[in-house]
């Protein structure tokens, strides 16, 4: 499938401010069966937008806004080529594959806790309930945990926050895609296969029921697999990652890859307020009007003249 995407996030701020950094990753990657065709990122006011990649090869684009600004608009827009994932069954005998390859330490920063993966006494009970342990071979088991996650939790938007811990969705059993990845990455490792965050986009087909809330971004895993590489699943739609996910950025979890994040200079209280406009059609709908903004989240900054601007959307 081709799709073309269009991506803003909006800032505005409750009074002037003078300075904005920020980087942003947002551009689709080109590996496995997806090809990113085209992509243009652009600013409101303007800036002179750099470009690097990341030691995991996420793009990510580096912009300042030196002047006096109320309000800042970061817009992405992508042209993707993404194709089938190509999935088999494994043998027998691979779970002594993947623990020799993972043994040489290459996978170190996706066998173990990251921020918003840690080992918690509720992560621990749902791990009992759902009789966590290795089965036939890897392919099944997180299969298995994926089924687990969709059923085990109830799909509800914006029930956690964008820097939430897993234990407030595991305690209500609840949360959003961001939640369901952390939670079963987590699970994941403890079992001794690889697994990271995912941060992307889904096409919302109307012929299939998903979960997912349209007009956001979405976020999956990725688990190591021997003979395949890395695999998607999608806990909170029940399903392999196919041609409808499009793979924007990879980390060990969400803090390694928000679409933005930087900081602004202002006055010592600036109340904040973010809205996000999501967009992912096939070509031959390129002519839709662009996605309306949603708001998404606010804050107000009351201590320092520099602050962080963390408020990145959640992926929902």
């Amino acid at each position: 499938m081709r799709y073309t995407i269009r991506h803003s996030t909006r800032f505005t701020y409750e009074s002037v401010i003078s300075e904005s950094v920020m980087e942003a990753r947002m551009q689709p990657r080109s590996d496995g069966a997806q090809r990113c065709l085209r992509f243009g990122l652009s600013t409101t006011p303007n800036s002179r937008v750099r470009v690097y990649q990341d030691h995991e090869g996420n793009v990510v684009h580096h912009f300042n806004v030196p002047g006096q600004h109320s309000r800042l608009t970061v817009t992405a827009e992508a042209l993707v080529d993404c194709g089938v994932p190509f999935t088999e069954g494994l043998p027998v005998g691979t779970w002594t594959d993947l623990d020799t390859q993972t043994a040489s330490g290459e996978f170190w920063e996706c066998l173990n806790a990251s921020a918003f993966t840690p080992r918690t006494e509720l992560l621990d009970a749902f791990a009992d309930d759902i009789a966590l342990a290795r089965l036939e071979d890897p392919l099944s088991t997180v299969k298995y945990l994926s089924d687990a996650m969709h059923a085990g939790f109830e799909y509800s938007p914006q029930s956690t926050r964008v820097d939430s811990p897993i234990d407030e969705a595991l305690g209500s059993r609840r949360g959003v895609c961001q939640d369901f990845a952390h939670i079963m990455i987590a699970l994941v490792r403890r079992l001794g296969v690889p697994c990271r965050y995912v941060s992307g986009y889904l096409f919302q087909n109307a012929d299939g029921p998903l979960r997912s809330s349209a007009g956001a971004t979405h976020a999956w895993v990725e688990a190591w697999l021997p003979g395949q590489g890395w695999v998607g699943f999608d806990p909170t739609n029940r399903m392999l990652a196919g041609d409808q996910h499009v793979r924007v950025a990879v980390g060990r979890d969400y803090a390694d890859v928000p679409p933005t994040k930087g900081i602004f200079k202002g006055t010592s209280a600036v109340r904040s307020e973010l809205a996000v406009a999501v967009r992912v059609g096939p070509v031959d709908r390129a002519a839709e009007e662009p996605a309306p903004f949603l708001s998404w989240q606010s804050r107000e900054a009351t201590s320092t003249m520099v602050t962080e601007m963390t408020q990145s959307q959640q992926q929902q």
